[in-house]
């Protein structure tokens, strides 16, 4: 059953039946029900959870103003408030964005990062926009083509996840692609925070590549390869990342 959290700003659901000390955070334009099978699977028993639905996904309305993951991440870091602290934080694509920043300014909160298929470093073979798109982009900037041109061009050469994204939270996506996390990633080496990162080795939005150089960037964090799994690990391989997220609960809570 949905309730809501951080003063009504936030909705999402509880498992397990004690405070609860793992938060979950999907991937861009996903909800809360992606973890379903990782927080309480069929047969097994409920982990003590919070999975919410990020603002402009599922029951949470949109920002009111395009956030970056960092505006996220201030928003989320309330719900904290609420579970039994440090807890774990189990982050999927743009969910785990959020979450690094969360771990990064609550060092004594958070106590372990599970991440899958975060894009926290560039990848190598990202391809570069068309020339043509980059064209029309520089004109804009120069004042000579319109706002509005700018937006028919990115419609029609931009991503498939943009072009599905309404009102504001097609201006997020747009300060999402973006950004970059090198400070975040930086003071959680600083830290030496557990971190388990949990990858398919078939994902093909952030190669496991992508997962390697983090894992790296983070002075050695754990990885974990999933045969098959594509970028949808949560819903692909939910046995894993539970396991990971066991794991990391046990030792934080030693």
């Amino acid at each position: 059953m949905l309730r809501s959290f951080a003063g009504g700003r936030l909705f999402g659901t509880t498992t397990g039946g004690a405070p609860p000390s793992v938060l979950a955070l999907h991937g861009w334009r996903r909800t809360h029900r992606d973890f379903d099978e990782v927080l309480a699977p069929a047969g097994g028993e409920a982990l003590d959870a919070v999975a919410l639905d990020l603002p402009g996904c599922g029951a949470t309305p949109p920002p009111p103003t395009p956030w970056g993951s960092a505006d996220y991440a201030d928003l989320v870091d309330a719900v904290l408030d609420e579970m039994a602290t440090p807890v774990v934080v189990l982050g999927h694509s743009f969910g785990g964005r959020v979450a690094v920043h969360l771990a990064a300014a609550e060092p004594e909160r958070v106590g372990a990062l599970v991440l899958t298929g975060v894009p926290l470093v560039a990848r190598a073979d990202r391809r570069r926009p068309s020339a043509r798109y980059r064209a029309i982009r520089a004109l804009n900037r120069a004042g000579v083509l319109s706002e509005a041109r700018l937006e028919t061009a990115r419609r029609r050469h931009g991503s498939p996840d943009y072009r599905a994204a309404e009102g504001v939270m097609r201006d997020v996506f747009v300060r999402l692609v973006g950004e970059r996390y090198d400070a975040q990633l930086d003071v959680l080496a600083a830290r030496r925070l557990p971190v388990t990162l949990v990858w398919g080795d078939d994902d093909t939005e952030v190669p496991l590549s992508v997962g390697r150089a983090a894992a790296e960037r983070l002075g050695g964090a754990d990885v974990v390869v999933c045969p098959g799994a594509g970028h949808l690990t949560p819903r692909t391989a939910p046995g894993p990342l539970r396991q990971a997220v066991v794991d990391r609960l046990a030792a934080v809570r030693r």
